[in-house]
């Protein structure tokens, strides 16, 4: 459980460190968002199973954080929108830099058209 809070903990603080120096974020921070939330809810689980029975009652705070992991996966877009959306990201870079490495196709290339 504390690996997965320690790794969404550093991506977000990249995506953070790198909005405070001016730098495009936006690919960073979406992947955070979607680490984070998915760690969320899989450490919320694991603890909600940890107590069993008393997991699911109101009494202790795991069923509530449980929920609140569940949404947070949810606004913002949901989480497989946002790999959709790092998988379209990844692509069109991908095609960027070969279209810039076949300078001389480019005119040919329709894929260049992004």
């Amino acid at each position: 459980m504390q690996a997965a809070v320690l790794s969404g903990r550093a991506m977000y603080l990249h995506a953070a460190r790198l909005r405070d120096a001016g730098r495009d974020f936006s690919t960073e921070a979406a992947a955070a968002k979607l680490v984070c939330t998915d760690a969320a809810m899989r450490v919320t689980m694991d603890a909600v199973q940890v107590l069993g029975g008393y997991g699911y009652t109101q009494d202790f705070p795991a069923e509530r954080y449980m929920r609140e992991a569940k949404v947070t996966q949810i606004f913002e877009g949901t989480n497989q929108i946002q790999r959709l959306d790092n998988y379209r990201s990844k692509i069109r870079m991908d095609l960027q830099s070969k279209c810039r490495n076949k300078s001389t196709q480019r005119k040919s290339l329709h894929c260049c058209r992004l």
